[in-house]
C-alpha cells in the first residue's frame, strides 16, 4: 500500500510535459526594435529551428515517462525516480515560445508580413 501511494506521487511529480502543454513566457519585442525584416526573418528561422529541436526532445521525454511510469506502477517502483529531469528544457522552450511571439510582434510593428507565422512545434 505505501509503493503504491509512492509510485503514485512520484509519477505524478516527475512526468516530463509535451512541449504542446507549455506556454509561452512573455518577451518584450522592444529588443528587435532595431532589426529589419530580413533580419526579424533570420532570427524567426533561427527560433523556430531551436524550438522545433527542443519541442522534440520534450516530447520525447514526456514519452519515455509514460512508458517508466507504466513498468515502474506495475513491476518496480523505484523505476519511477528516473522520471522527469527536464524542467531547465521546459523553461527553455517556454523562452523560446516567447522570444519567437516578440519576433512576429516586431515584424508586425514593421509590416514584415513574409515571417509572421505561428511556431511548428
Amino acid at each position: 500500500m505505501k509503493h503504491t501511494a509512492i509510485a503514485i506521487a512520484v509519477s505524478l511529480a516527475g512526468c516530463a510535459t509535451q512541449s504542446q502543454d507549455i506556454a509561452a513566457v512573455y518577451v518584450s519585442p522592444l529588443q528587435y526594435q532595431t532589426f529589419e525584416c530580413d533580419q526579424l526573418a533570420a532570427e524567426a528561422t533561427r527560433i523556430q529551428g531551436r524550438i522545433t529541436q527542443t519541442g522534440g526532445r520534450l516530447d520525447e521525454a514526456a514519452g519515455n515517462d509514460k512508458g517508466i511510469a507504466a513498468a515502474g506502477a506495475i513491476l518496480f517502483w523505484p523505476a519511477l525516480f528516473f522520471m522527469g529531469g527536464t524542467k531547465t528544457q521546459e523553461a527553455e522552450y517556454a523562452r523560446l515560445k516567447g522570444e519567437y511571439d516578440a519576433v512576429q510582434q516586431a515584424a508586425i510593428g514593421k509590416r514584415c508580413s513574409s515571417i509572421v507565422q505561428p511556431p511548428q512545434k
